[in-house]
């Protein structure tokens, strides 16, 4: 359950195999001609920061307010176009660093004995295959110690090749080049090039090889011709978003990958010091059938835990800590085109929340830390969204932001552009974070921004027509559209259901850290608590639905890939099946209807109807999402697709997985509350639960074998076993507790 492998090279891009240092990165296609390796690093962005705020927004909002309370969405939507779009429409978007290209001219005719693998216990991949005889092995890796992509190329004779180091997209436009020079010279490559806009990040990428003492480096034209039976191949880049120079930072870190020993060592040490801590096993496991064939076999208990743990993979791959950390985009590090589909930027009206989803439950809370240095960005820059657009102190996003924390309306499209709660769910993550890994020098670090957030949404609350409650506005249920009676088709609102579990959420939150961390006269306290009393209480609709509106309103799409009106069952808390029995089932019967007309049909959606049903104890529900995750919106290398290729259905689907065998979001742990029978056997090791607890067990037939291993730092809890309902506690106090489920009476 650790290894992708397959028995033919990559034809294209989404059977190519990604890896990832957290900043710099590359898919490899395996190739025996010419081989491909398509470049990323992660602050290659076109174009600077850009000042985009609409400057008379303000000055409408009251006349907005009032054609969205009498309905008059034509004229509501006319005066947001006027005055709430930004100009420019769109943010900065990602690119692509590069390609390198090794040409061996191994034809496939003439090749024997291929095999590609990616072994996520070593996040090597490596490609090795027989040719005219000849064994040829290659090794590649991105090395976070190091911090170059390398490659290590061996044959049982001595090989000639050539490389080359370019900008193309190999699938968009091959006669255009988006670099501005590349040289070559004494057994180095350098490429330079600066991604159009003003205020972009120049970059420079480094390749450079070294080969065994029989070997030789020639340089012909930009490329180098090599004659080696052994060579190490390394790529350095660097940009000026971190470093001044960034061809002297590059070089240097080739020059010393190139000639220190053990980082192959190095790299293994480092990354296993992460993905080493959690393993997940099911059973049985088709293994010695190649991945992309799995995918079209009957059900597969091994493919889900491979899933998952490439879930792992990837975010360890894409997102590491370090010196200004970037997270993970729509497309995670591995981005192949110069026009990206929306940018492969940060959607946050749930996208890059999805992203990090698995980050706490699976033991990689580290991989989450470059959302908190973009998050405290984001409410920086967004003080002037806040104030500039709608009068209101603190700071606001709204559903989009990019590399340099825009906060301001992205896009021209009305069911989504003028949602400013992106920030306030990025939030929630704040909090959720301190849950699981109880670090009160993370909660104070993070305070200021949560305050900031709460600030907004105080000011940005207004009182409803009947004077009881509070309500946003304008307000809208992510990229969803209704009727009105008349037919009349709307989407700007007051007080969406999504708004209102947000807000709740992080009053909430708010108010536990100022207890957390001893601050009880904060001068925010009483207005957020006086403002939570006055949210309104969801209402259940005409189809015994959660309603996603305040009004009982029909959707224009009944199987919206959205499902923002369960927020408060996932990744929310507030609803449960044992605590508020009567909207759980309101929320299954939004799933009901949901899936009755086609719900579920991207990646990432179908994920989160993993979480959901999961947080239901449906089971078999559960099993049914997994299997068509896997089945249609999965890609031969395990990536994700929306379509097109999306990453947050891996991270979502990932910690679906877990969410089926784990919970602790109702402060104690249940363990299989969502297992099918099919998952009949497995173990989990490592699992995070909130509380700051560790979690081991294993199963067979449906029931727990043995005790669940519970590692506390001090504080006691209870243990639910879902098979039997029987409830174990263990006792406070630092170190490992076996807690065994209670015998019949």
């Amino acid at each position: 359950m650790s290894k992708l492998w397959y028995s033919t090279p990559a034809k294209e891009w989404s059977e190519s195999l990604p890896i990832g240092n957290g900043r710099l990165g590359a898919v490899i296609y395996g190739r025996t001609s010419t081989e491909l390796l398509q470049l990323n690093e992660d602050s290659v962005w076109y174009g600077g920061p850009l000042d985009r705020t609409p400057k008379d927004a303000f000055r409408h909002l009251s006349q907005l307010r009032r054609l969205i309370r009498c309905g008059n969405h034509a004229e509501a939507e006319k005066l947001v176009r006027l005055a709430f779009f930004a100009t420019p429409h769109s943010q900065r978007h990602y690119e692509p660093l590069g390609s390198a290209t090794l040409e061996f001219g191994h034809e496939a005719l003439d090749v024997r004995n291929y095999k590609r693998t990616l072994d996520l216990e070593t996040s090597i991949v490596k490609v090795e295959y027989e040719h005219h005889g000849i064994q040829y092995v290659r090794e590649t890796a991105a090395s976070q110690p190091d911090n170059v992509l390398a490659m290590r190329i061996k044959a049982s004779e001595p090989v000639t090749f050539t490389i080359r180091l370019t900008r193309v997209s190999e699938w968009e436009y091959e006669t255009n080049e988006f670099l501005d020079s590349v040289t070559a010279t004494d057994g180095v490559i350098t490429m330079h090039a600066t991604p159009g806009g003003k205020g972009s990040n120049r970059l420079c990428c480094i390749l450079s090889i070294k080969c065994d003492g029989e070997g030789s480096v020639s340089v012909v034209g930009n490329a180098l011709v090599v004659t080696a039976r052994e060579a190490l191949v390394v790529i350095a880049a660097q940009t000026t978003y971190r470093h001044d120079n960034p061809e002297a930072t590059a070089l240097a870190d080739a020059t010393r990958a190139l000639n220190m020993p053990n980082l192959w060592e190095r790299h293994i040490a480092d990354y296993r010091s992460l993905y080493s801590r959690m393993d997940l096993h099911l059973y049985p496991d088709a293994c010695d059938i190649p991945t992309d064939q799995r995918l079209s076999q009957a059900p597969d208990p091994g493919l889900a835990a491979l899933y998952h743990n490439y879930s792992r993979y990837l975010l360890i791959s894409c997102s590491r800590d370090g010196f200004k950390p970037i997270p993970a985009t729509l497309q995670g590090l591995w981005n192949p085109s110069f026009q990206p589909a929306w940018g492969s930027k940060y959607t946050i009206n749930i996208n890059l929340q999805m992203n990090y989803w698995p980050a706490n439950v699976s033991n990689l809370a580290e991989c989450e830390l470059p959302l908190f240095d973009l998050l405290e960005r984001v409410a920086e820059r967004g003080k002037k969204t806040a104030m500039t657009m709608y009068g209101c102190r603190g700071w606001a996003a709204h559903h989009n932001t990019d590399i340099w924390a825009d906060t301001d309306p992205q896009d021209r499209w009305m069911p989504a552009t003028l949602w400013p709660l992106g920030g306030a769910w990025l939030c929630v993550h704040v909090w959720e974070s301190y849950l699981f890994n109880q670090d009160t020098k993370f909660l104070t670090r993070m305070f200021p921004v949560l305050k900031g957030c709460v600030q907004f949404l105080v000011d940005f609350l207004i009182e409803d027509i009947s004077g009881d409650h509070l309500v946003t506005c304008p307000s809208l249920s992510p990229e969803n559209s209704f009727f009105e009676a008349d037919k009349t088709r709307g989407t700007l609102c007051e007080g969406s259901t999504i708004d209102i579990q947000i807000i709740t959420s992080v009053f909430e939150a708010f108010i536990s850290v100022c207890a957390t961390l001893s601050l009880p006269a904060d001068d925010l306290l009483p207005s957020v608590k006086a403002s939570l009393s006055r949210l309104p209480p969801p209402k259940i609709g005409s189809f015994g639905q959660l309603q996603e509106w305040r009004t009982d309103y029909i959707e224009v799409e009944p199987g919206h890939r959205h499902i923002s009106h369960l927020w408060a069952l996932h990744p929310g808390s507030a609803i449960t099946p044992s605590a508020t029995p009567d909207l759980a089932a309101a929320c299954t019967a939004v799933l009901k209807r949901r899936a009755d007309h086609g719900g579920g049909h991207t990646g990432w959606s179908r994920a989160w109807l993993i979480n959901l049903h999961a947080r239901l104890w449906q089971s078999s529900e559960c099993l049914g999402h997994v299997q068509k995750l896997l089945r249609d919106s999965t890609l031969p290398n395990l990536l994700d697709v929306h379509p097109p290729f999306q990453i947050d259905g891996n991270f979502g689907g990932g910690a679906g997985v877990l969410e089926m065998l784990v919970q602790s979001h109702e402060g104690l742990i249940r363990v299989l509350p969502a297992c099918p029978a099919e998952w009949a056997r497995g173990s989990v090791r490592g699992v995070k639960a909130r509380g700051g607890w560790e979690v081991d067990f294993e199963w067979e037939g449906g029931r727990v074998k043995g005790p669940v291993v519970v590692r506390s730092e001090g504080s006691g809890g209870e243990v639910v076993f879902m098979n039997s309902a029987k409830v174990a506690s263990f006792p406070k106090g630092k170190g490992e507790h076996l807690v065994y489920e209670p015998a019949d009476v």
